[in-house]
């Protein structure tokens, strides 16, 4: 995906962010707040923004003040200071004509995008991850420190393994946060996700915040994802999810297929670069997985390549039976093909050569009250389907390399 780096004026400096944008057209925007002390560039944050933008949803991840390389000092922010950097966020989307219409928050990021959201009628969509309904709750990752910081007014601590200096005006503002006034008066639809093995963010905080909304919203499960989602399987599971929900409530209008490509453009892009995993889209609707077996190195959370193949073969087969038999008005019932796909050698297929070929063994089960010569008629039409016709024929693949992109 193509990310500009940008920044925009917080409440104390200048924010640095990262605007994820499509390849394809832009058909909408959204805002991901990261957890606490983390930073935009969170696996979970980038695998979600990378998601989105195959659906042509920009993301903004922008560092909170204090964090990354944000200006201001950590230890003078505050919940409410955070809320005011969403605000901003949004307001410096609405600038560039790119207002945004889905906001993402993943654990205190969560809690301050509902905090927000309450005072943002723009937002039509809004996703929590992990995300308190006390924000209170985050003062447990420094519980030892709180009396040295009520007696001095900050401390410094280890979060993460990482050296932070917590002030008294951040615990205070924290804990006297209350969400569930700003969640009742929510007017986006709402899904909160969650792992119910949370060790940091109880399950019962999701519990809480999807009892204080009004409808529509919904409630996913993480399973066994911790709380940072820090698995890439549970990253593109969520990120999934929450794609797939939004496009309801953004109203996402897919572009005009590209001249001289009828269906559209198919791309495949690179999920896990320590593995095989593949996001496939094709246009602004459709999303598969493509994989390798962990055999192979993969992690098998798709199709392989070969098993796409065998995909459109046993698709498109099912699909010509189905047509031939309504315009006949025949009484088939049901269609189903299984495909499988090898390589054998040529000198067992009765070709000269000695290399292999690769062949696809189709089995068509066929139901209903059809004679026998109804049954051979119809395997005869699956040689008709299309697909078939370009496996049987010679193919001509053209390939060329894109502009090289400059690093960001």
């Amino acid at each position: 995906m193509p990310t500009e780096r940008i920044s925009f004026p917080g409440h104390a400096g200048t924010l640095d962010a990262r605007l994820d944008l499509p390849d394809g057209p832009h058909l909408a925007t959204a805002v991901f707040a990261h957890c606490f002390t983390c930073g935009k560039d969170i696996p979970a944050a980038r695998r979600i923004a990378a998601r989105l933008t195959t659906l042509g949803i920009a993301v903004l991840r922008f560092d909170f003040t204090g964090l990354g390389h944000s200006d201001g000092e950590f230890a003078n922010t505050s919940f409410t200071s955070n809320v005011q950097d969403l605000e901003r966020a949004v307001a410096y989307l609405d600038s560039r004509g790119m207002p945004p219409t889905l906001m993402i928050g993943h654990s205190l990021g969560g809690a301050a995008v509902l905090k927000a959201t309450a005072n943002l009628p723009q937002i039509k969509a809004v996703a929590t991850l992990g995300a308190p309904f006390d924000p209170g709750h985050v003062t447990h990752n420094f519980a030892a420190a709180l009396p040295e910081i009520a007696a001095k007014g900050e401390a410094e601590v280890s979060l993460g393994g990482r050296p932070f200096r917590i002030g008294q005006a951040f615990v205070e503002d924290v804990t006297g946060e209350a969400l569930a006034p700003a969640i009742a008066r929510l007017h986006a639809a709402l899904m909160v996700l969650h792992a119910p093995g949370d060790a940091i963010v109880g399950i019962e905080n999701a519990s809480q915040i999807f009892l204080a909304a009004k409808h529509p919203k919904s409630f996913v499960t993480l399973d066994d994802a911790d709380h940072l989602i820090t698995r890439a399987e549970h990253a593109e599971y969520a990120a999934d999810i929450i794609a797939t929900w939004a496009k309801k409530y953004l109203a996402l209008k897919p572009p005009a297929p590209p001249i001289g490509a009828p269906e559209g453009i198919v791309r495949s892009a690179e999920a896990d670069p320590n593995g095989f995993l593949q996001d496939i889209t094709h246009g602004t609707r459709h999303h598969i997985l493509a994989d390798e077996p962990r055999a192979y190195g993969g992690t098998n959370q798709g199709l392989s390549p070969y098993g796409l193949l065998s995909a459109g073969l046993a698709a498109c087969t099912s699909m010509t039976i189905r047509m031939y038999a309504r315009r006949k008005g025949w009484p088939l019932e049901h269609v189903s093909v299984d495909v499988s796909h090898d390589k054998v050698h040529a000198q067992d297929a009765d070709t000269a050569s000695g290399d292999k070929i690769d062949t696809w063994k189709r089995v068509i089960s066929l139901r209903g009250a059809l004679d026998t010569d109804q049954r051979a008629r119809l395997l005869e039409i699956a040689d008709k389907c299309p697909v078939h016709r370009t496996l049987e024929k010679s193919s001509t693949v053209i390939t060329e390399l894109a502009e090289a992109q400059a690093a960001t």
